[in-house]
């Protein structure tokens, strides 16, 4: 760990990703400390008040304010814990499931591997983010139903992945010994299987954590998310959307963030794929 750790030192891309991440979560976890006001609080007197001081008690917003006069500044803060959880929920549970598939399938072959991968085939011929709302529109809009639509578009990564290592694995000869000696099937996996295998799925959770950010802020955007009043960085861009031409403001700090997060999220995972990718590393 220590060494990982002098490397990622010596690394400007992955240092940077950390560093966003690291930002980002900090200011989720601190939220009720980091924003200057209720996220949720309305002042109808300073609507759409541009970033700085305004109005005639100088009330002051470092970031402007939206239509029903709520400060940006702490409704991206706020956005920032919903966004964090519903990523950091969707990838935990969709890489336990994706995981646990392509050991599976990996391991036994036979029909468990064709029934495994043609419902891999079946959900990756099927467009994400329609699947995604189909889901959403049945179940209701919710954070628990978003936490489960994201979390099934995003297991076939893990279980395509882990289950091309496990076919390599499971020939090598500390697993033709374990099953040698009688180990079972599950101990097997466990024991001598998911160890060499957890790398490449953090890789994996650690890329996919971008692409659900963005499908959750998508999803909210189009009312499918998080519900009014509670703040969402993509509900702040479909709010803002129709003040473009006149308080840009109140669109362009959601989607900042969203850009820096992900850009932060994305250089950090590949900087971790080129050192914890196995095959990447026996390249070298």
């Amino acid at each position: 760990m220590r060494r990982l750790f002098r490397q990622l030192l010596r690394s400007r891309a992955g240092l940077f990703g950390f560093v966003v991440v690291v930002v980002f979560l900090v200011t989720a976890l601190a939220a009720p400390v980091a924003a200057p006001e209720d996220p949720v609080k309305t002042d109808l007197r300073h609507r759409l008040a541009p970033p700085g001081i305004s109005g005639t008690d100088s009330r002051f917003s470092a970031l402007g304010r939206d239509q029903l006069g709520r400060d940006i500044l702490s409704r991206i803060v706020y956005g920032s814990r919903v966004t964090l959880a519903v990523a950091a929920a969707s990838v935990l549970l969709g890489g336990v499931i994706g995981l646990a598939l392509g050991l599976a399938a990996g391991y036994f072959g036979g029909w468990t591997e064709r029934i495994i991968m043609r419902l891999v085939d079946v959900q990756l011929a099927l467009p994400l983010m329609l699947l995604a709302l189909i889901i959403v529109a049945v179940l209701g809009p919710s954070l628990r139903n978003l936490i489960i639509v994201l979390a099934l578009t995003s297991w076939t990564r893990y279980a395509r992945i882990v289950r091309g290592e496990v076919l390599s694995l499971r020939e090598r000869e500390f697993v033709l010994s374990a099953v040698a000696a009688g180990a079972g099937a599950l101990r097997i996996i466990l024991k001598h299987i998911l160890p060499n295998v957890i790398s490449a799925a953090v890789v994996v959770g650690t890329l996919e954590l971008a692409r659900v950010i963005i499908m959750e802020s998508a999803l909210s955007f189009l009312g499918l998310g998080v519900q009014p009043p509670a703040a969402s960085w993509g509900r702040m861009l479909a709010d803002g959307r129709s003040y473009m031409a006149t308080a840009w403001w109140l669109a362009t700090f959601p989607g900042l963030a969203i850009v820096i997060l992900v850009l932060g999220v994305n250089l950090l995972g590949d900087w971790l794929r080129d050192h914890l990718d196995p095959r990447l590393l026996g390249a070298r």
